[in-house]
């Protein structure tokens, strides 16, 4: 058994994974991680709504899990998702693997100009920490998948996270541009 997260503006007991994005990093399916705190700082504040932090206990013995690695597997399946391409892991019924960083997109898009090579790319995907997220594709995995409680985030908690992302964000910009400069010699 794991403990996984979802955070959102309402109370999940029963995830439907064939709602959300299709375009998605790994496609459509019902997103979750196993680290709290992430899954804390992940969803943003929405007027009127309050943040609900859904807590479940997933049971993966029976089921067919692809384990992806920050690599350029992992790059080109998120490229392939992004536009909508059949799912090449859709056997599986759970893909675990890095979330991509807010920047893939204009990554992504930076490549399709032909102003950096795949491999320039993926160095600048692999800077920042890294999160993974566990994303349930399958019924069968939902099905697996225990609710166990929700609770909302305090406006406190809120706030401890704001200020978090703005220095994580600020050492990652950094980091970033460390590597564009590189990239640019």
């Amino acid at each position: 058994m794991i403990k996984l997260y979802h955070a959102g503006y309402e109370e999940i007991k029963k995830p439907d994974v064939h709602y959300g994005r299709k375009n998605a990093d790994f496609g459509q399916g019902f997103y979750t991680t196993d680290n709290l705190d992430f899954a804390c700082g992940w969803v943003r504040e929405k007027p009127g709504a309050d943040i609900i932090i859904n807590s479940y206990e997933l049971d993966e013995k029976d089921l067919k899990v692809k384990k992806l690695e920050r690599d350029s597997s992992w790059f080109n399946y998120i490229f392939s998702n992004r536009r909508v391409k059949p799912d090449e892991y859709a056997e599986y019924d759970i893909i675990v693997g890095p979330i991509a960083g807010d920047t893939i997109y204009d990554t992504f898009g930076i490549i399709t100009s032909g102003f950096l090579t795949d491999e320039e790319a993926m160095r600048l995907l692999m800077v920042g920490d890294s999160f993974d997220q566990i994303v349930l594709k399958t019924q069968r995995a939902a099905d697996s998948l225990k609710f166990v409680s929700s609770a909302i985030l305090s406006k406190e908690r809120i706030a401890e996270l704001r200020k978090q992302y703005e220095i994580d964000n600020h050492k990652y910009q950094e980091a970033f541009a460390l590597v564009m400069r590189e990239l640019d010699k």
